[in-house]
């Protein structure tokens, strides 16, 4: 690369730096005034403390740990039993909460978190509960926490048997909905939540294929073939003519370009699918979810990782750890550019302004992401990698 490529890229990196400086300051600020009773990651506590997790991760500056200590303490005074998962009830403190104490080198803490977390599992598992499947408040937001505290910690924190247990779970949720829809067929594993089949990250099918995917979760080939493949290509061909897909089977309006409705959430099960199976459509599929997400990925509705550009700028940044086709990386920093601009573009303001997935604490985790495009990873949904495993100088 020339000089004058490698002075372009310092020099924005520079205003990446100097932004999430500007924009930690801001959302400190503004969390003096935040529910101190909402401990999720999804809006709350938890997800502050994610943030300087993250910024540890990429900087290696201990202050950003402690800071994220901080928080974590917060949260494990406030754990209320009413929801189980990882970005909306108390596993994600608990979860969050063994990988800071196992950072710090404090196993004991860290182990207490993990029993915590493993007593939720009951509720999980129960053939009773109504509980649902997705990520947000059902079955695959709990295997997320036991995933995470696995790839974060080492594969035997949370032994196999409880996260089999769990996938078992969510196998069995989705074929019975199969089978009362008479979509064996077609969806051998189909999934609702409150009657209606959502398609999306945040509620519906995407999510949950996606975690079924995961290496971690070590579903067999036999499943990830014979059920778990055919209900992501029923998915696929729901989408729209654009490229884009719906929120739900049942919609017909080609409108939301959102991670957690749309092609920006989407992507990723895509993206995960291709690296499964090694089959050149979902790649194809995955790319023009891109291209969607290109043309109409920057939103009025906000910064955020959730239904905002940040999380837009994460499918970017997934298809180009695939690829490594400069093209997406590219995209991903015009989006990043975009939220530079914090405040500028008359966007909506949204209800928790500094949290993690609706606000400020989003934009700041994307930011950082950019810093080290090798190792990013949209938080609390996508997990770590051996492979994308790099470091970039602190000065912010």
């Amino acid at each position: 690369m020339s000089s004058f490529g490698c002075q372009i890229i310092n020099n924005f990196a520079r205003r990446i730096q100097t932004k999430i400086k500007d924009l930690l300051q801001q959302m400190e600020e503004g969390l003096k005034t935040a529910d101190p009773h909402d401990c999720s990651a999804y809006t709350g506590w938890t997800g502050i403390a994610l943030l300087y997790l993250q910024l540890y991760r990429v900087t290696c500056d201990q202050s950003y740990l402690l800071r994220s200590l901080d928080y974590v303490k917060r949260t494990l005074r406030n754990l209320n039993g009413r929801r189980v998962t990882f970005l909306c009830g108390d596993a994600g403190p608990l979860a969050v909460g063994a990988v800071v104490y196992h950072k710090l080198k404090s196993d004991c803490e860290s182990q207490e978190c993990i029993t915590k977390l493993l007593q939720l599992q009951r509720t999980v598992v129960c053939r009773d509960s109504d509980l649902p499947d997705e990520l947000l408040y059902g079955r695959a937001g709990y295997l997320y926490a036991l995933l995470y505290v696995n790839t974060e910690i080492g594969p035997g924190a949370v032994c196999e048997s409880a996260i089999k247990e769990v996938v078992s779970a969510i196998i069995e949720s989705g074929k019975a909905l199969s089978r009362e829809e008479r979509k064996v067929e077609r969806c051998p594993l189909l999934y609702q939540w409150h009657r209606k089949q959502y398609v999306g990250a945040a509620h519906g099918m995407a999510g949950i294929y996606y975690m079924l995917m995961q290496p971690a979760a070590k579903v067999d080939q036999e499943t990830l073939t014979e059920m778990v493949k055919p209900s992501i290509d029923y998915m696929r061909h729901k989408r729209f003519r654009s490229g884009n897909y719906p929120s739900s089977l049942s919609n017909e309006t080609d409108r939301l370009v959102h991670w957690c409705h749309g092609a920006p959430g989407v992507i990723h099960v895509l993206v995960q699918a291709y690296k499964v199976f090694k089959e050149e459509k979902y790649l194809k599929d995955a790319v023009e979810c891109s291209d969607v997400i290109w043309q109409r990925g920057l939103l009025r509705k906000g910064y955020g990782i959730c239904h905002g550009t940040a999380g837009n700028g994460y499918a970017f940044l997934s298809l180009y750890h695939i690829t490594q086709d400069k093209k997406y990386l590219y995209r991903a920093c015009k989006f990043a550019e975009w939220c530079l601009d914090y405040g500028a573009h008359g966007c909506r303001i949204p209800d928790r302004p500094y949290s993690l997935f609706e606000g400020m604490a989003g934009t700041v985790h994307f930011l950082s992401d950019i810093l080290a495009p090798e190792a990013s990873r949209f938080p609390a949904f996508e997990l770590s990698s051996s492979q994308r495993d790099t470091k970039v100088q602190k000065d912010y």
